[in-house]
């Protein structure tokens, strides 16, 4: 029986085809053997491999979940970081970015900044309601931030948003030793410089990983992942104590008579932003072709 010598590693960062490793012996810089090219295979910041003593990576485990923009692998959380103003909040984002994590099993969470400018409790209630978790960061309180870490503790997390939400800010405070680059907002376009250029996990000293990406300032759920129109509604999570109780079995719950998620939009069940967002998503999945999928 051949034994294996390679050793096991966890990609943090990935630029131009070289990746970083973290080893438990060490950081290593590998290449990827040419086999992956061939089979359309990438690694990914957040792969879990095998890679030998030529600095080669030989093998990739099965991946929990990934995302495409960036590309990211096995993550435990997806947290969105919003700011109550400057940028200000934008709903419809939020939930496109919330559907897609519910997609691929990546539990949500959000965190809210510059409360000190603005009122956030519509945001803590439309969300918190539903099971997701929603905290509330003020520089000021360092208790918030270390609920922020204890969230982070142990996971793998991709941080997300505006550009502008304060992600680099947010990590630094959790984190002093990261020291992410920070832009400022720019007043004239009312959104932030980018200041992330390449997906990467960062080590966190009390356990886990985070990984600060580019802030996306437009949405195209087909660049992450497709989803189908007839899936779409477990993505939101609030429909589904509803979703059975419809009078058509092939309800799409946008506005058809005798649809219970529409009844409970009526009765404040159900968030209408939510509900808005979710028949825009439809209706753009109803464009998608059969040979997009």
């Amino acid at each position: 029986m051949t034994v294996n010598s390679d050793k096991k590693g966890l990609i943090i960062k990935a630029v131009g085809g070289l990746y970083t490793i973290e080893s438990l012996d060490g950081i290593y810089e590998c290449r990827a053997r040419g086999i992956f090219r061939k089979k359309n295979i990438s690694p990914m910041v957040g792969d879990n491999i095998l890679f030998s003593d030529e600095n080669v990576i030989t093998d990739i485990f099965p991946r929990k979940n990934f995302i495409i923009r960036p590309p990211l692998a096995n993550l435990d959380q997806l947290v969105f970081v919003v700011s109550t103003c400057k940028p200000s909040p934008n709903l419809t984002l939020l939930d496109k970015f919330i559907a897609v994590a519910e997609y691929k099993n990546i539990n949500p969470v959000i965190i809210l900044t510059k409360t000190d400018l603005d009122s956030y409790d519509n945001i803590m209630n439309i969300y918190s309601r539903i099971g997701i978790e929603v905290t509330a960061v003020d520089y000021s309180n360092p208790d918030t931030v270390k609920k922020v870490s204890e969230i982070l503790s142990g996971k793998i997390s991709a941080f997300t948003g505006n550009t502008g939400a304060g992600k680099s800010t947010l990590l630094n405070a959790v984190d002093s030793s990261l020291d992410i680059p920070t832009g400022e907002i720019s007043e004239k376009l009312g959104r932030g410089r980018h200041t992330t250029r390449h997906a990467q996990l960062y080590k966190l000293a009390n356990g886990g990983y985070i990984a600060d990406t580019p802030g996306f300032s437009t949405f195209e759920t087909n660049k992450y992942d497709i989803i189908r129109k007839d899936e779409l509604s477990g993505c939101f999570r609030e429909f589904e104590q509803y979703s059975d109780k419809c009078r058509f079995k092939d309800c799409s719950h946008t506005k058809e008579k005798g649809c219970a998620v529409i009844q409970a939009v009526n009765d404040g069940e159900i968030s209408a932003s939510r509900h808005a967002s979710y028949s825009e998503m439809y209706d753009e999945a109803k464009l998608i072709k059969e040979w997009e999928l």
